[in-house]
C-alpha cells in the first residue's frame, strides 16, 4: 500500500485551531503592549476607518449599539472561514497554508502599526501570534492520517487520527486561555480603571440650575428625564474603549491661533468648572428612535481655552482629535459662544466620565449631533478652515456642520395593544439650544392636538410631554410634533445621511 492524500476537512479543523492560537497568543502579547495592539482590535479598527458611510449606517439602524458586536461576530467568521482554508490548503501543499496564514499576519501587524496610538511593540502581538498559529497548524497536519493506497509494498500505517484530535483539543484549550487572559487582564484597563476609581472629581464654581420636580410626566412606562449612564447610548468608532491614563493625558491647541497651547489634566482639574444639563443625540438616531440621552456635565468651557490661544478671524472651525485617531469638525461659533455651555467635560452624574463616554476628558456641544462635536478621550484641538481640512465622517459622505434637528417620539403606550377609553400617550421631544416650546398628537388623519408639556429643565435639554386619547376599538397610527421657537418640526421623511433623519414619529395601536 501507498499513502494518499490528507483529509482536507481535517486540515480545515487543523487550521481553525491554529487560527484560535494565533489570535490567543496575539491578545495575550497586548496584554503588554497595549490592547490597541491585539490583531483582532487592530484588524477591526482598520474596517471600522474602512468603512463607507452607507455601511456604517447599515450596522447602526439595524444593530443600533450592538454595532461593534456585530462587527466582531462578523470578523470572527470571516477569520475562522480563512483559517480553515489555510488548513485545508496546507493538507495539499504546506505552502500553500502557511503562506496564507503569514500574510494574514502580516495584515493584522499592519493594522496595529497604523493605528494613531501605535507604540513600537505594536506588530509583535501579530508576530508572536503568526509563529504560535504556524507551528500549531504544522504539528496538526503531521497528525492527520493519510488515506490509503492500495500497492505491491506495505508501509507502516498511517498517524492515528485519535493523536490528530487530542492535539487539536491540547491546542484549543491553550489557544482559548490566551485569549480569555488577554481580553480580562489587560493591565492599561486596570490602571485606568483603578485611577478612575480614586478620583474625586472638584466641586463646580457654577453648579447647574436646579431641575424643576415637574420634568418628568407621572407616566408609567415613560423613561427618566435624566438617563442613567449605564443606558446613555453610545455610538462611536473605537472597536475598544481606549485606555487613557489622566496622569499622562493632555490636549494641544494648534493651528490658526496666535500661541500654541498645552493643558494637562492637572490644570484643568484647577479650573473653575461649570456643570450643565445638556442632552446629546447621535446624527444616525432614527424618528422616534432612542440614539439620545439627558445628563448633567461638568467641565471647562471650551471657548476659555481657546481664548488663551487667540484664535484667528479667519478661522471658522475646530478639528478634534480623539486618543484612538478618531476626528471632528465643530464650528468655531458654537465653541466660542458665551450663550453656549460647550464643555471640556470631565464628569457625568456628579461622578467622573465612564471609560466608555470618554474618560478622561470628552467634548459636550449643545446643539450639535455628536459626529461633529462629541468627541471622546480627546488630545488635539486644531483651528482651522472647512476650506483647509476635513474629518472622519465628512470624509465618508457626512454634513460638515450637523445642527441638531427639532425631533420628537412617542414613548407610551409601549404595546401595540390597548384596551378602549382613556389612554395616555407619552413621550420626549429635543432641539438643542432653541427650546421645545410646543408638542402636538395627531390620531390617523385626524387634527393636531396640543399636549401637555413637562417642566424645562433648560433650552439645552430635552422635554417630555403627555397626552390624553380617547381611545376608539379599531387600529390607529398616532403621530407626534414638537415646536421650536421658529415653528414645528418638518414632517418631510429624509434619511439620516448626511445630517439626521426627519419626519413625525409614528406608533401603530390597536384598540380593543
Amino acid at each position: 500500500m501507498r499513502t494518499g492524500p490528507r483529509s482536507a476537512w481535517l486540515g480545515a479543523i487543523a487550521g481553525l485551531v491554529a487560527g484560535l492560537v494565533a489570535v490567543g497568543v496575539g491578545a495575550f502579547v497586548s496584554i503588554f503592549t497595549g490592547s490597541s495592539s491585539d490583531p483582532l482590535v487592530a484588524v477591526g479598527a482598520a474596517f471600522v476607518d474602512a468603512t463607507p458611510a452607507w455601511l456604517k449606517e447599515f450596522a447602526t439602524s439595524t444593530f443600533g449599539t450592538n454595532d461593534k458586536a456585530a462587527l466582531r461576530v462578523g470578523e470572527i467568521v470571516v477569520l475562522a472561514g480563512l483559517a480553515a482554508v489555510a488548513g485545508a490548503l496546507a493538507t495539499r501543499r504546506w505552502w500553500w497554508g502557511a503562506t496564507l496564514v503569514v500574510l494574514l499576519g502580516a495584515l493584522a501587524a499592519l493594522a496595529a502599526v497604523r493605528r494613531p496610538d501605535a507604540g513600537m511593540l505594536a506588530p509583535l502581538p501579530s508576530i508572536v501570534g503568526t509563529v504560535a498559529g504556524l507551528i500549531t497548524l504544522r504539528a496538526l497536519v503531521d497528525r492527520i492520517p493519510r488515506g490509503a493506497r492500495p500497492t505491491g509494498a506495505s508501509v507502516a500505517a498511517a498517524p492515528d487520527r485519535r493523536a490528530f484530535l487530542q492535539g487539536s483539543l491540547v491546542a484549543g484549550a491553550i489557544g482559548a486561555v490566551a485569549l480569555l487572559a488577554g481580553r480580562f487582564a489587560g493591565a492599561g484597563s486596570r490602571a485606568v480603571e483603578a485611577a478612575r476609581a480614586t478620583l474625586h472629581l472638584p466641586a463646580p464654581a457654577r453648579a447647574a440650575a436646579a431641575v424643576p420636580a415637574g420634568v418628568h410626566p407621572d407616566v408609567p412606562d415613560l423613561g427618566p428625564w435624566a438617563t442613567p449612564p449605564a443606558d446613555f447610548y453610545r455610538i462611536d468608532t473605537a472597536l475598544v474603549v481606549p485606555e487613557v491614563d489622566p496622569a499622562a493625558w493632555s490636549l494641544r491647541v494648534h493651528g490658526l491661533v496666535d500661541r500654541e497651547v498645552t493643558i494637562t489634566w492637572d490644570e484643568l482639574l484647577a479650573q473653575p468648572l461649570i456643570e450643565a444639563w445638556v442632552t446629546l443625540t447621535c446624527v444616525s438616531n432614527p424618528v422616534g428612535g432612542d440614539l439620545v440621552g439627558n445628563q448633567r456635565w461638568l467641565g471647562w468651557p471650551i471657548r476659555e481655552l481657546l481664548a488663551r490661544a487667540g484664535p484667528h478671524a479667519d478661522a471658522d472651525m475646530v478639528l478634534s482629535t480623539s486618543h484612538d485617531g478618531f476626528t471632528a469638525s465643530t464650528p468655531i461659533e458654537a465653541l466660542t459662544d458665551p450663550d453656549r455651555d460647550a464643555l471640556l467635560a470631565v464628569g457625568m452624574d456628579g461622578k467622573p466620565l465612564p471609560l466608555a463616554h470618554g474618560f478622561p476628558v470628552r467634548m459636550v456641544v449643545p446643539g450639535l449631533y455628536g459626529y461633529v462635536s462629541a468627541t471622546k478621550w480627546v488630545t488635539d484641538l486644531e483651528v482651522t478652515r472647512y476650506a483647509d481640512a476635513s474629518a472622519y465622517w465628512t470624509d465618508r459622505g457626512w454634513s460638515p456642520k450637523g445642527p441638531i434637528k427639532t425631533e420628537s417620539r412617542i414613548d407610551v403606550p409601549t404595546s401595540g395593544t390597548v384596551d378602549a377609553g382613556r389612554v395616555v400617550v407619552a413621550g420626549t421631544a429635543w432641539a438643542q439650544h432653541r427650546g421645545v416650546a410646543r408638542v402636538q398628537v395627531r390620531v390617523d388623519d385626524g387634527p393636531w392636538q396640543d399636549a401637555t408639556l413637562a417642566d424645562s429643565g433648560g433650552i439645552d435639554s430635552w422635554r417630555q410631554w403627555s397626552w390624553q386619547w380617547d381611545a376608539e376599538p379599531g387600529d390607529h397610527v398616532l403621530y407626534a410634533r414638537a415646536f421650536d421657537p421658529d415653528g414645528p418640526q418638518t414632517g418631510a421623511e429624509a434619511d439620516v445621511v448626511p445630517d439626521g433623519a426627519t419626519g413625525y414619529p409614528s406608533k401603530h395601536v390597536t384598540v380593543r
